[in-house]
């Protein structure tokens, strides 16, 4: 075999393994796997679930009046801050690897419910009612 025809070969094996790598990474966290599917649905409303729990917990302290003690931020309101940007990611997730449903855009809904929306936040809420982890969250309002 000449060295002319190996070097053609090793080229076109290093274009094929490129056109694969890109191919995987494109793919993102698309999965086909069902079980993993259901796993991200329920991370994902776990964490809207949590984030629901902190935002409440902070709204109530805010209802309850300023201790005015001097300080900028609450622990509450950290933790909300904390679980709003733990649910968004959950939902960038979701959102990459196609697990919308019904046209919804989870992610969307999640960032608008975290800046207050009632009504992304209700359609979030949904979207765990219809995967099925209804359980995890509760009805905003």
């Amino acid at each position: 075999m000449s060295m002319q025809h190996s070097c053609g070969i090793a080229r076109v094996v290093r274009g094929a393994a490129a056109v694969v790598v890109a191919t995987v990474l494109v793919s993102g966290c698309s999965s086909d796997d069902p079980a993993q599917a259901k796993g991200w649905q329920r991370d994902y409303c776990t964490k809207l679930g949590s984030w629901q729990d902190a935002a409440h917990a902070a709204t109530t302290d805010e209802a309850d009046g300023d201790t005015g003690d001097g300080q900028s931020q609450s622990p509450e309101l950290d933790n909300t801050e904390w679980a709003g940007r733990a649910v968004i990611e959950a939902s960038k997730r979701l959102d990459r690897a196609g697990l919308e449903h019904g046209g919804t855009r989870i992610l969307d809904d999640t960032v608008n419910a975290v800046d207050g929306d009632e009504g992304a936040e209700g359609r979030a809420v949904s979207y765990c009612d219809s995967a099925g982890f209804e359980t995890s969250v509760s009805w905003p309002g």
